[in-house]
């Protein structure tokens, strides 16, 4: 059966041209995402690998450690390279190192400070993508969250706006209040939350970042991926792991999936399933596994 080409590229908000796999820099932290990664000179190293190998969007939050993730790259990265885009975001914040400190604050002069204050943490005038790391809070109307990131926007320090972990409903919302380049929700083989959130983002042509994007190890389908994935992943002499990536860039377009790790070797491996060609018949296969 002939394979299925994927595109090589996406365009973020209409002038921001990157490669389909970036890079998610939340594993360059310490332990539960709390403080900065033990080993500095390796995090260093592989950020500059991930730059040097051609990936074109790196992606934080101020959360990350909270904030050695975005001190990070700017350490390892500054001055950066023209067609390199750097998303971050804000709206979450961590008590301690317990997840269960992790909560989300949606008032609109802390979302201001939060979104100055990561433009300093990284060095630039203006970020490029910046997310509402959540719809979630309750301290603020979601709309009021929205209005004073396209405030931002028409200041200057944002260049694009994007949403993680929000509904359909809350970007149709955000929609009517600013323009939305990316949006980002849990997708992949086993785990399909965004599906509804990755149809509008082909609706509207705007970037979809799904996290979690090579995990097959996520719920009652982990066996069934397994199944799937493994004989296709002999025949095209590759990983699971890179059969996964390789079916998020063909499943759709608009896919940017976002992997993370901290080891170079890996990253060169994400970064060699952009060379995968699926059949349909294999694409459908993994397709299915959700309808097990």
């Amino acid at each position: 059966m002939p394979e299925v080409s994927a595109p090589d590229s996406i365009l973020i908000g209409g002038d921001l041209r990157v490669n389909r796999i970036g890079f998610g820099a939340m594993k360059l932290t310490g332990d539960q995402v709390w403080g900065p990664y033990p080993d500095h000179e390796r995090a260093v190293a592989v950020l500059r690998s991930v730059v040097e190998l051609g990936v074109q969007l790196i992606d934080t939050a101020d959360v990350y450690g909270p904030h050695t993730n975005e001190l990070l790259i700017k350490d390892a990265l500054h001055p950066y390279p023209n067609d390199l885009v750097i998303a971050t975001k804000g709206g979450f914040v961590r008590g301690g190192y317990d997840y269960d400190t992790l909560g989300a604050v949606g008032n609109v002069n802390y979302l201001r400070q939060a979104a100055y204050t990561s433009a300093r943490r990284l060095g630039v005038d203006s970020i490029d993508l910046y997310y509402l790391h959540s719809g979630r809070a309750t301290d603020a109307p979601f709309e009021d969250q929205v209005g004073a990131l396209a405030e931002l926007r028409r200041a200057g320090l944002l260049r694009h706006i994007g949403l993680s972990n929000v509904t359909l409903e809350q970007l149709r919302v955000a929609q009517t209040i600013v323009p939305i380049a990316a949006v980002t929700a849990l997708f992949n083989v086993t785990m399909r939350a965004g599906s509804d959130l990755l149809a509008a983002a082909e609706q509207d042509g705007i970037a979809f970042a799904p996290w979690h994007p090579v995990t097959m190890t996520d719920g009652p389908l982990a066996t069934r991926a397994a199944e799937v994935i493994t004989p296709i992943a002999r025949a095209h002499q590759a990983s699971t792991q890179q059969v996964a990536l390789a079916w998020q860039l063909h499943v759709s377009t608009q896919t940017l999936p976002i992997p993370g790790t901290t080891s170079i070797a890996h990253l060169k491996e994400n970064l060699e399933a952009t060379s995968l060609r699926l059949t349909a018949e294999e694409l459908a296969a993994v397709d299915g596994i959700s309808a097990a």
